[in-house]
């Protein structure tokens, strides 16, 4: 069995989980306030919960890297929001139509050329259309929602990785990734 390191962590390591954090608490904060006028409470947290997903999956190690994951992560939820919209406005949910946007996504995603966002589309997918089966009611409004869950979670996301990571540079004189 390999032996296993007990690398330091560095002052940019400490600045970048404290970074990730307040992005997080911000996106959180930005969903749960602005849904609440327009959603019910557990609409609400599910927003605040997807778009703090979205913000965790764009911090990313360096600047460049966290804004193609932003990019990636878009162009992966729109994929998802079309079909999932297209599908919701003409059926309900079931099983077997996730199962068949899930292929469809992943079909889109390889003819893009965009086979890493395979997941990405499969995931996004998924919790459109088990929340769209938990409101059925309102079912086609969940991929809107989703939608702008992500793109408030991509912008501040990208946003606070970009402040944090200048602001490392300016106040300790070192260079963050």
């Amino acid at each position: 069995m390999p032996q296993a390191k007990n690398p330091k962590l560095s002052s940019w390591d400490v600045v970048y989980a404290l970074n990730m954090a307040i992005a997080c608490l911000i996106t959180y904060w930005i969903m749960t306030h602005t849904l609440s006028r327009f959603v019910d409470e557990s609409s609400d947290f599910l927003g605040g919960m997807w778009a703090v997903v979205a913000t965790v999956f764009v911090f990313r190690e360096t600047r460049l890297r966290s804004l193609s994951a932003g990019i990636a992560r878009l162009i992966a939820t729109c994929v998802s929001f079309a079909l999932c919209l297209l599908y919701l406005l003409l059926f309900p949910f079931t099983p077997a139509g996730m199962a068949a946007l899930i292929a469809l996504g992943t079909l889109v995603m390889a003819l893009l050329g965009r086979r890493d966002d395979i997941v990405t589309v499969g995931i996004t997918t998924v919790v459109v259309m088990v929340v769209a089966a938990m409101s059925p009611a309102d079912a086609w409004q969940q991929p809107l929602l989703r939608l702008a869950d992500t793109m408030v979670g991509i912008a501040v996301g990208v946003a606070c990785r970009w402040v944090g990571s200048f602001l490392f540079y300016k106040c300790v004189g070192e260079q963050a990734p």
